[in-house]
């Protein structure tokens, strides 16, 4: 039987979203509190009687029954969704309104709706993906806490507070709505922030967090099933979230410890969603629109056709880096690419273009900048300067996961082996940031 929690993280969003299009977005609050409602009816009853063949059905028609009962006791005293107050005027016509909300169409638009709510432009990005992690996928406040190492108490206002800037909205966004455009490219970047919080992110207590990366897939694939938001750029982020997931059974051992890039078993890699991977980056290519997520797609399907680290056509993917950084220049997109030039043409090479950061200074807090330099130093035979970088990145390091693995390249300074690429490369985040 799949656990109760699981099943929240499942099918909460679904209900959130469609419960809130029924009573209004100024109404969440009293649409959560109808999905938790839901949620201990089926603990206090599947106890004794199991759970049913189709939980997630059982558990849409109690919330669906839960609201009409809400709405009949309290349709003059509260205010509702404009679309629905002209339905539930007579008994007669409210039963068959909310039936029509809660058909699968229907619910599948509202999470898509609820998603692009989520990411209001008036919210900064943490908030936006805040919302999205605790509205749409069911995480708890202490969850989304660990993910983004603040205060349960800060994450629980910053909810708050965006919750109110949707509350203005008095409805669900549309995606008829003027500002569709500029909507659709901040629920790219959300969604893009959210995979790489779990990709490589700073939760105290894993280096990897693979349902946060799972759950930005299935949001992303779920722009793909709507004809306006099946965009090539839509494609291209499922694209490269999916050559990105395909290899993370690779990034970490099993004590959940970091594997560098040039020790990882890509026997490991899960080929099926590579291959995905691929198949979405076919689609991304259509019309003349070249975004950046196309372009680190390309890159992660360099990576990913490589049968061996050695055999990585390390020219290709610094030709690519210099496109990324024409559509959108960042210094994490630059320290990557200083990084593929350090394997394609040497250490020394490498060195000179992280030095040449133009804006490096944004790195001082970034402990891979540094573990980078080390490497690249240690490369070079400075073991001295190479102690002092990843001493730093050490210090700066944000869970313990990335404290064994920079402590290990810290111990490596001393040690008269042979030196061997340590694939800091594979460690550093994706380039969009």
């Amino acid at each position: 039987m799949e656990p109760i929690d699981h099943l929240f993280r499942r099918e909460s969003g679904r209900m959130v979203a469609t419960l809130t299009r029924t009573f209004g977005i100024h109404n969440l609050a009293l649409a959560e509190d109808v999905v938790q409602d839901a949620f201990c009816r089926a603990v206090d009853v599947w106890k004794f009687r199991g759970m049913p063949e189709n939980p997630s059905a059982w558990l849409m028609t109690t919330a669906k029954n839960r609201a009409l009962d809400l709405l009949r006791r309290e349709r003059r005293a509260l205010t509702f969704a404009p679309e629905l107050a002209r339905l539930i005027e007579s008994e007669a016509s409210l039963a068959p309104a909310i039936d029509s909300f809660f058909t699968p169409h229907t619910i599948k638009d509202d999470q898509l709706r609820m998603m692009f709510s989520c990411c209001h432009p008036r919210l900064r990005e943490e908030a936006q993906v805040s919302l999205v992690l605790h509205i749409l996928c069911g995480f708890s406040v202490g969850e989304i806490a660990s993910a983004f190492l603040i205060s349960p108490a800060a994450t629980e206002k910053r909810i708050t507070r965006s919750k109110k800037v949707l509350a203005g909205s008095k409805r669900l966004f549309e995606l008829s709505d003027a500002d569709f455009t500029t909507r659709l490219s901040i629920v790219h970047r959300a969604l893009y922030l959210l995979f790489n919080e779990g990709y490589h992110g700073a939760c105290a207590n894993s280096a990897v967090r693979v349902e946060l990366c799972a759950e930005a897939m299935r949001l992303a694939e779920m722009l793909l099933d709507h004809a306006l938001t099946a965009t090539p750029t839509s494609y291209a982020l499922s694209a490269l979230l999916h050559l990105s997931a395909g290899r993370l059974p690779g990034r970490v051992d099993i004590s959940g410890d970091l594997i560098s890039f040039f020790d990882q078993d890509r026997a490991l890699w899960n080929q099926e969603i590579l291959t995905r991977g691929r198949r979405l980056l076919e689609l991304s290519a259509t019309g003349s629109e070249l975004s950046d997520y196309h372009v680190e797609a390309s890159i992660a399907a360099v990576h990913a056709s490589a049968g061996t680290a050695e055999e990585t056509d390390w020219g290709a993917i610094v030709s690519l880096y210099d496109t990324l950084l024409q559509v959108r220049s960042t210094p994490v997109g630059a320290l990557n690419r200083a990084l593929a030039v350090a394997q394609y043409k040497g250490p020394e090479c490498g060195l000179q273009e992280l030095n040449g950061i133009v804006d490096r200074d944004r790195l001082s807090a970034y402990p891979f900048y540094f573990a980078a330099l080390g490497e690249l130093e240690l490369q070079c035979g400075r073991r001295s300067l190479a102690h002092d970088h990843f001493t730093s990145a050490l210090a700066l390091a944000r869970n313990p996961m990335e404290r064994r693995f920079l402590d290990q390249r810290v111990g490596e300074c001393a040690c008269n082996d042979t030196l061997q690429n340590s694939g800091v490369h594979s460690e550093v985040p994706l380039a969009n940031e």
